[in-house]
């Protein structure tokens, strides 16, 4: 069925960022990339309103419009190869923590950097590509930045081994094609998503403390030290970095310090490990001098 040029701008502008007029030009790897980055962080869906009249001629035609035996090299897909290999290897550091880096980051930077070299009607050897991530990774031991080098590696690989991109025959039917679409989606949005409810959750434990912690320093300043219970300087401390009112019963403590160990266990913050090293041993400190004296007073009891 010929594709219409005024239908792709109605995909363009109403699902645009979602790659819904890629789908409907038969360009899945370009919807996938959309779907994963938003429209290439906006700005390559805005960039799509001037290509859209070339490739739904490209659709529509019938006949192969390769000219030459290796596509024409292109400085616009090479950054976009090492811009999509930094973003996919910052989420596998965030939505990995428990994968080894050495695994996930350049795993991650080369399946970015291979949607990106698949968009359209190319593709590249995708052995090299990895091998290059993995290779610049290893180097660099996996380090967060890491990404940069790893994907500019894989990206120059890509380009150098790039080729045109031979059509499926026959054609996968929309429901196949929609199923691969949504399976690739998955992979990449459940661990992020676990990731973000994870952190999210304890997070929330830690904010919905702040109108406490802001009320007793509002009381401190006034000059109002009643409520405070005879804390020294040490518990009231103590009580600030557990997020929890001064003097609090034992099993507000603890429940405080267990959710906050969860957020800041250095295993659970590898892309932050030493800020989260030191917030674990400042938790380790105030629980010692909130909950180790009521214990032992609880034991004696």
């Amino acid at each position: 069925m010929a594709k219409r040029l005024l239908v792709a701008y109605g995909l363009w502008a109403l699902g645009g960022p979602l790659g819904l007029h890629h789908l409907y030009l038969g360009r899945d790897s370009h919807a996938l990339l959309w779907m994963l980055t938003l429209g290439g962080f906006g700005a390559g869906w805005l960039s799509d309103l001037w290509n859209l009249h070339r490739w739904v001629a490209t659709a529509n035609s019938t006949g192969r419009q390769h000219r030459g035996a290796v596509p024409a090299l292109s400085p616009i897909r090479l950054v976009g190869q090492v811009v999509v290999g930094i973003y996919f290897g910052l989420m596998a550091a965030l939505a990995l923590p428990w994968v080894p880096q050495l695994l996930a980051q350049p795993l991650a930077v080369g399946l970015g950097v291979l949607l990106t070299a698949s968009v359209g009607q190319q593709s590249t050897k995708a052995h090299r590509v990895l091998t290059a991530a993995f290779l610049t990774s290893l180097l660099f031991q996996a380090q967060l930045l890491a990404v940069l080098p790893s994907s500019l590696a894989a990206g120059m690989a890509a380009q150098r081994h790039r080729r045109h991109q031979h059509p499926i025959e026959p054609p996968l039917r929309l429901r196949a094609r929609l199923f691969r679409l949504g399976m690739a989606y998955m992979a990449f949005a459940i661990p992020v998503g676990y990731s973000l409810l994870h952190s999210t959750a304890g997070v929330l434990g830690w904010v919905g403390a702040i109108p406490m912690r802001s009320f007793q320093s509002l009381a401190w300043l006034l000059g109002l030290k009643a409520g405070t219970g005879g804390c020294t300087e040490r518990q009231l401390w103590a009580s600030q970095v557990l997020g929890v009112p001064p003097c609090s019963g034992i099993e507000e403590v603890q429940r405080s310090y267990r959710e906050l160990v969860k957020l800041w266990h250095p295993d659970h913050n590898m892309q932050r490990a030493e800020e989260a090293e030191q917030r674990f041993i400042e938790l380790q400190e105030a629980y010692e001098v909130l909950g180790g004296p009521r214990r032992a007073a609880a034991g004696g009891g």
